[in-house]
């Protein structure tokens, strides 16, 4: 991999595998990253790992080698990109039940996950009129960009999926030949979930897009692209595009959602305060705590360092 000018590199990572020590992996993972000067957050289970990571080239090897060595996980999925400065303030790991939540227990990736398609070939897959497309992102992240002609099921959360599922089911399916179902997500981790879950209901020809709409983006060149927007990510870039290159999008720093230019100018926005999507779910005290937490920062910076206090919960 030739590295770019950028000095940051920026790997966003899944694998399902079978982890029996969680607590050993979690407190080995924290070490070599705080030894190696990696913020991020990393999500650790029994199901596999889950997360981004950022810092140098070498030393984002130094862990990505690392958790390679770790059972099952020699075939990492990891998707790169760059940035001039470091997208996280601090590293995190930590144990979960599931390293992406759908709360079906009896849900195994590993055993019975759906068909994995390239990006080369998914253009043909969804272009197909026998193909049902689902986006299955939360509703904040569809409404910044998707692929045309995908289903948004308008879900909250990811664990909000199977019950829109069930609900909708006849509609989407019908009563004849199932169709072929196609799903795609940010990286392939919550897609690839969905498959397995599908399957579990009764279907068979269920497709996932691999590596996720970042490998799309970077792989299928902008004017054969069926993408639509941008892509939200968890981190301070909110929103890449082709090739991965910054988006225009920006990140509410109350409630982590996208907002755009109108949201901007609303009057219920406030820069790391709020933004029209959460002002109305917050207090007034919530509100003057980001408001001096977004002081601090702006104090920090100007000082040359960086404020990491407490980081408000996603709604």
């Amino acid at each position: 991999m030739i590295q770019p000018a950028r000095p940051i590199r920026i790997a966003a990572l899944y694998k399902f595998a079978p982890f029996e020590d969680c607590d050993a992996a979690q407190h080995a993972l924290a070490a070599i990253c705080c030894s190696n000067g990696i913020k991020g957050t990393l999500l650790i289970a029994h199901e596999g790992i889950n997360g981004t990571i950022a810092g140098s080239d070498a030393g984002i090897e130094i862990v990505l080698n690392h958790i390679r060595a770790l059972p099952g996980c020699a075939d990492l999925d990891v998707k790169t990109s760059w940035a001039d400065t470091l997208p996280f303030h601090r590293m995190k790991v930590r144990i979960k039940r599931e390293i992406v939540t759908m709360g079906q227990p009896d849900i195994d990736p590993l055993a019975d996950a759906g068909h994995y398609v390239a990006p080369e070939e998914w253009n043909a897959l969804i272009a197909d009129p026998a193909t049902i497309l689902i986006d299955t992102r939360n509703d904040y992240e569809v409404a910044i960009g998707t692929f045309a002609g995908a289903i948004d099921p308008r879900t909250k959360t990811f664990r909000d999926f199977p019950d829109w599922f069930r609900e909708h089911r006849a509609a989407l399916i019908g009563d004849g030949a199932p169709p072929k179902v196609a799903m795609f997500c940010t990286g392939g981790i919550r897609c690839e979930k969905a498959t397995a879950f599908l399957k579990a209901e009764g279907l068979d020809a269920v497709y996932h897009l691999k590596g996720g709409i970042l490998n799309y983006l970077e792989t299928v060149a902008p004017e054969e692209s069926l993408w639509r927007g941008e892509c939200f990510v968890f981190d301070q870039r909110a929103a890449v595009t082709h090739n991965l290159a910054p988006g225009s999008t920006a990140l509410c720093h109350a409630c982590r959602r996208p907002i755009g230019d109108a949201d901007r100018l609303s009057p219920l926005y406030a820069e790391g305060v709020s933004c029209p999507a959460c002002h109305h779910e917050r207090t007034d005290e919530q509100r003057a705590g980001y408001a001096e937490r977004h002081r601090q920062t702006r104090l920090a910076a100007r000082r040359g360092g960086s404020h990491i206090g407490p980081m408000p919960a996603r709604a």
